[in-house]
């Protein structure tokens, strides 16, 4: 299966100019997801080799910072709507004889490279998977975390509720299920926090990009929205690792300080 992992990074961030190449504990955001990617890659060597690594931006300055990474940096427009267009204006630079596509975000640098070898595993063992999505189950203290914060940031944090197959019946900002009575006898919540990366089969992505947004994906604000509202599956995988770090995407000055305390809480 030939895939392409393509990280869209855009240096014209409204809220945070110039993000991708911010610094965060000595590294730039952009390094420490190219070294996620760079990860994944070697994991996967061994069920899928052939793997191209790719920087999509609009910034000649993160093009070239990808370059001084080792990694191919490709210039798309300014005008991508969403970081799936760019990915799609990207991979098409790239040459069209690949089977499935990734779009890793390039201001979430604590992504888990194990989101990436799931999702990849997942489609090598199910090539019909229209898009595959990583989640992650709460466990009680961490929904409560996530209560808490939607006080304070109500749009926050993105919820899924699954079929029995695992594949998304919706996703919210606010927390799905609501919880009539909790039995807090076992770890785990009943609720699954998303993860915001998506794969895509490559005729997938170019239906969803050409597709209008929907009534629902403008209400919320979620783009995964347009392809249930279009009856496009999204199969999610569970990865096992508790929350935190790998929901801390970066899109203010004030995150990069957050994070910088969470990464000195956890090496001390």
């Amino acid at each position: 299966m030939k895939t392409a992992i393509i990280i869209p990074a855009r240096y014209g961030s409204t809220r945070f100019p110039g993000k991708p190449l911010t610094m965060i504990a000595g590294e730039t955001m952009l390094s420490r997801v190219v070294n996620v990617a760079h990860e994944a890659i070697k994991q996967l060597r061994s069920i899928t080799p052939d793997i191209t690594l790719a920087v999509a931006t609009e910034d000649q300055r993160i093009a070239d910072h990808a370059t001084e990474l080792g990694v191919q940096g490709i210039i798309t427009s300014d005008n991508c709507a969403t970081g799936s267009d760019r990915v799609l204006e990207a991979f098409d630079t790239l040459g069209n004889d690949f089977d499935f596509v990734l779009g890793l975000q390039g201001d979430a640098p604590f992504t888990p490279p194990e989101a990436l070898v799931k999702m990849i595993e997942a489609v090598q063992k199910n090539p019909d998977i229209d898009v595959v999505t990583p989640i992650i189950n709460l466990r009680w203290d961490e929904l409560d975390k996530l209560r808490a914060q939607k006080k304070i940031t109500p749009f926050s944090g993105t919820t899924a509720i699954l079929s029995a197959q695992g594949k998304a019946i919706w996703f919210s900002k606010n927390i799905l299920p609501a919880i009539r009575k909790e039995n807090r006898d076992d770890a785990f919540s009943p609720v699954h926090q998303h993860i915001g990366l998506y794969g895509y089969r490559v005729d997938v992505l170019r239906k969803f990009v050409s597709l209008p947004q929907g009534y629902y994906e403008q209400l919320e604000g979620l783009e995964q929205l347009r392809l249930l509202e279009n009856g496009i599956s999204i199969q999610t995988v569970k990865l096992d690792l508790a929350a935190g770090l790998a929901q801390a995407g970066i899109d203010s000055p004030e995150d990069v300080t957050r994070a910088e305390a969470m990464l000195k809480a956890i090496s001390a």
